[in-house]
């Protein structure tokens, strides 16, 4: 199984920050998302970062790059998280909203397996903080046509991983207690995810 993670944005991207400029999107979540693909490969699984540069590369390219992949090892083998910050503005100033959430596209796909996996390792390591589920449709995962989503081949789902314009939530993150429970999250779910398809 092919692991790969995204961290959303790029260095030049507009705004994508907290309102005191502590957390810039675009770097949190290169440190994530380098932090889980390390901890996913010394647990011997195949995990690479799907943009390794600090540029913003575009949305057609990056699922370009992970359709390749599906071509060459077939889309089964192949997974895709995007790791993501929320936010309720534009980087101008703190707002209340907080939580955790995880989307896949409309109706049921692979990404919603993907994604159950990791709302589960979030109520377990995120105890105590809100959970944005949605589950009117039988599952946890939030639902949106994300471009990342709706065109890449394989597994794929995003995570918004609290809120950046809220005081609470920008603390929490920005801790090493907070890096430390969202990378963990992802590992697990991920983990969890790679484990049951070697079941079948």
């Amino acid at each position: 199984m092919k692991i790969l993670i995204d961290n959303g944005h790029g260095r030049e991207t507009a705004g994508k920050r907290s309102p005191d400029g502590r957390l810039l999107e675009w770097s949190y979540n290169r440190e994530i998302a380098s932090r889980v693909v390390d901890a996913l490969t010394s647990l011997g699984l195949d995990a690479e970062l799907l943009v390794p540069e600090d540029e913003d590369i575009s949305l057609y390219e990056r699922c370009r790059r992970v359709n390749r992949l599906c071509l060459q090892l077939g889309k089964r083998n192949v997974c895709l998280v995007s790791i993501h910050v929320n936010a309720a503005g534009h980087g101008d100033k703190w707002y209340n909203a907080e939580g955790w959430c995880c989307y896949t596209t409309p109706g049921q796909t692979a990404g919603d397996v993907l994604a159950n996996f990791l709302c589960q390792a979030a109520l377990q390591n995120l105890a105590g903080h809100r959970m944005r589920f949605d589950y009117t449709d039988g599952d946890a995962d939030q639902e949106e046509a994300f471009y990342i989503l709706r065109h890449t081949a394989c597994a794929s789902c995003l995570t918004e991983n609290g809120f950046m314009d809220c005081h609470r939530s920008c603390d929490f993150l920005l801790s090493d207690e907070g890096k430390a429970a969202i990378v963990q999250l992802h590992v697990e779910g991920i983990k969890a995810y790679v484990d049951s398809l070697n079941q079948d």
